[in-house]
């Protein structure tokens, strides 16, 4: 296993249990226990974790794993969901997509979409997702408009006040939000408020709102509120999703498409 495939599972490994020792991480990895001390300093120098004596903690009460961080998890489920939201989408509309894991998948399957071949433009791209645009940039039939701002590392995305001029003289078909958390009480939240702020601005713009998120994120609470429930007009998720859950998000008002 390479270095950063290592670091990729331990990563993963620490976000879903919060803590791990240096003889479990390196029995779950089949490496020797010197690799994973190696790595758990490695990676505490790069501030991703907090080194203990004997392991590795996670870094900081609201932790985030970086988007370069991020592998496949729930690969398939995120691709269904992604395919889903490209199909609500109709030739020639305004789309803006914030950043994250779905909403790039989101990305990719609007550039295969073989009806967006072509057309002048077949779609406007409005994203704050650095990632994103670079990925869509290289399809001339979309016309791909990239707020301003300061780049988040964690998530690819601008951020900042310099994004308000740009959101401030556009208006969106469809805003597709990639969340870390929905509730039908708290909203669609995001880690970081910044990052919120310009999801939220997204949505302002936009004659309709969904939010594209894997079942394990629904019914979750996270530090920063993009958006109440009834702003948004659909929920595309996993079949994995409860019928309580699904009944909730219907009851206020919010479409719920599972895949």
């Amino acid at each position: 296993m390479s270095r950063d495939a290592r670091w990729k599972a331990l990563l993963e490994l620490l976000v879903e249990r919060g803590r791990l020792d240096v003889e479990e991480a390196a029995a779950e990895l089949e490496v020797s226990a010197a690799t994973i001390r190696r790595d758990f300093d490695q990676l505490a120098e790069q501030q991703m974790l907090v080194r203990t004596r004997g392991g590795a903690v996670v870094h900081g009460v609201s932790y985030e794993l970086p988007l370069r961080y991020k592998t496949a998890r729930r690969a398939s489920e995120k691709q269904r969901i992604a395919k889903a939201v490209a199909e609500l989408v109709a030739p020639g509309e305004a789309v803006g997509l914030t950043g994250g894991t779905t909403t790039t998948e989101v990305a990719r399957a609007l550039a295969v979409r073989g009806d967006l071949s072509t057309g002048s433009p077949a779609l406007t791209i409005v994203t704050n997702a650095l990632n994103i645009a670079n990925e869509l940039a290289v399809r001339p039939q979309f016309k791909i408009v990239v707020t301003g701002g300061v780049a988040r590392p964690q998530s690819y995305e601008l951020i900042g006040p310099l994004a308000d001029g740009v959101l401030g003289q556009i208006t969106l078909d469809v805003a597709v939000l990639g969340v870390v958390a929905f509730d039908v009480t708290h909203g669609a939240a995001a880690h970081d408020e910044a990052e919120a702020a310009i999801n939220r601005l997204l949505c302002e713009r936009a004659e309709r709102v969904v939010v594209a998120a894997d079942s394990s994120k629904l019914g979750q609470r996270a530090f920063a509120r993009i958006c109440g429930a009834e702003l948004v007009g659909t929920l595309v998720t996993d079949t994995a999703v409860g019928q309580e859950t699904v009944r909730r998000f219907e009851e206020a008002g919010v479409r719920v498409l599972t895949v």
